[in-house]
C-alpha cells in the first residue's frame, strides 16, 4: 500500500481559458500583439535606466527593478498560454507545475514586497526630504532589494511545501491556462481545508494587509504634499497617483483570487489573465509614461541609436 502523501498524478492537464476556438483565437492574437510590444517596452525600460548616469535616483533604482520583475513574471505564464492556444492537448507535468507555481509566487510575491519599498522612499522623499540621502542611501537601497526577494522566495517556498505535502492520485484537470494554489489545491485527495485556511492566510491575508497599507501610506503622503508649493505639488501628486494606480492593477486581482475560500468563480480566469499576463507587462509602461525624466531620456537613447 502506498503512503498517504505518495504522488500518483506525474502530469495535469490544463483546460485553458475558453473551449471556443473563436475565443481562443482572438485572446491568442490580442495577447501575441501586447506581449510582442509591450515586453520590449520593458527592456528599453530598464536599459534607459541602466545606461543615463542622470538616473541615479533610488526611484529610478526600484523602477528598472519592477521592470525586471514584470519582464520575467510575463515568461512565467504567457509563453506557455501561447504555445497552448495552438496545442490540441495542453499539459504540464507535475514537476513542471510545481515549478511554475513556486515562480510565480516568488516573482508576484517580490513585486508585492517591491511596490512597499517604493511607498517608503517616496514617503521619505516628500515627507522627509533632509534625511533622504541619508536614509535612501545606495547601500539601503541594496538591501531593501534583497530583503523583497527573500520575502518572495520565503514566501514561495512555504506555497510550494504546503503544496508538495497533499497527496494526488487523480483526477487531473486543472480548469485554468496556468498552475495556481486554488485549482491544484482542489485535486488533492484529502480534505484541505487547514491547507486552504493556510494558503488564505499566506497569500490573501498578506496581499491584503500590504494594499491597506500602501493605500494609508499614500494617504499619509498626499496630506503632506498640500504643504507644498504648487510645482512640488504638482510633481508629488503625479507621482503618487501613478504608484497609485500600480497598487490598484498588482492588488485587485490578487486579492480576488487569494481573499476567499478556494471556489470558482465565472471571472476567475478572466482575472487571472490580467493579473498574469496583461498588467506585469503594463506597470512599468504606465510608470515610465508619467515620468517626465524617463521619457526624455528614452528619446535621446533613441535618438542615438536611430539610423537614418
Amino acid at each position: 500500500m502506498e503512503s498517504e502523501n505518495s504522488t500518483v498524478v506525474t502530469e495535469f492537464i490544463l483546460l485553458g481559458l475558453t473551449q471556443s476556438q473563436d475565443a481562443q483565437l482572438l485572446v491568442f492574437v490580442l495577447v501575441l500583439i501586447f506581449y510582442l510590444i509591450i515586453l520590449p517596452g520593458n527592456f528599453l525600460i530598464i536599459f534607459t535606466i541602466r545606461s543615463d548616469p542622470g538616473l541615479t535616483a533610488p526611484l529610478y533604482f526600484f523602477l528598472g527593478n519592477l521592470a525586471f520583475l514584470d519582464a520575467s513574471y510575463s515568461f512565467i505564464v504567457a509563453p506557455r498560454m501561447l504555445v497552448d492556444f495552438l496545442s490540441e492537448k495542453k499539459v504540464i507535468s507535475y514537476r513542471g507545475c510545481i515549478t511554475q507555481l513556486f515562480f510565480l509566487h516568488f516573482l508576484g510575491a517580490g513585486e508585492m514586497f517591491l511596490l512597499v519599498v517604493m511607498a517608503f522612499d517616496r514617503y521619505i522623499a516628500i515627507c522627509r526630504p533632509l534625511h533622504y540621502s541619508t536614509v535612501m542611501n545606495p547601500r539601503a537601497c541594496y538591501a531593501l532589494l534583497l530583503a523583497l526577494w527573500l520575502g518572495g522566495f520565503t514566501h514561495s517556498i512555504v506555497q510550494v511545501a504546503l503544496i508538495l505535502h497533499l497527496p494526488f492520485c487523480g483526477p487531473n484537470q486543472l480548469d485554468n491556462f496556468f498552475c495556481d494554489v486554488p485549482q491544484v489545491i482542489k485535486l488533492a485527495c484529502t480534505d484541505t481545508f487547514v491547507v486552504e485556511l493556510l494558503m488564505v492566510s499566506n497569500s490573501g491575508l498578506l496581499t491584503l494587509l500590504c494594499f491597506l497599507g500602501l493605500l494609508a501610506s499614500y494617504a499619509v503622503i498626499l496630506c503632506h504634499v498640500k504643504e507644498h508649493s504648487s510645482e512640488g505639488k504638482s510633481k508629488a501628486f503625479s507621482t503618487c497617483t501613478t504608484h497609485i494606480i500600480i497598487v490598484f492593477l498588482m492588488f485587485g486581482p490578487a486579492i480576488f483570487i487569494y481573499t476567499r475560500p478556494f471556489r470558482a468563480f465565472p471571472a476567475d480566469k478572466v482575472v487571472s489573465l490580467f493579473h498574469t499576463v496583461i498588467f506585469p507587462l503594463m506597470n512599468p509602461v504606465i510608470y515610465t509614461l508619467r515620468n517626465q525624466e524617463v521619457k526624455a531620456s528614452m528619446r535621446r537613447l533613441l535618438s542615438q541609436h536611430t539610423i537614418f
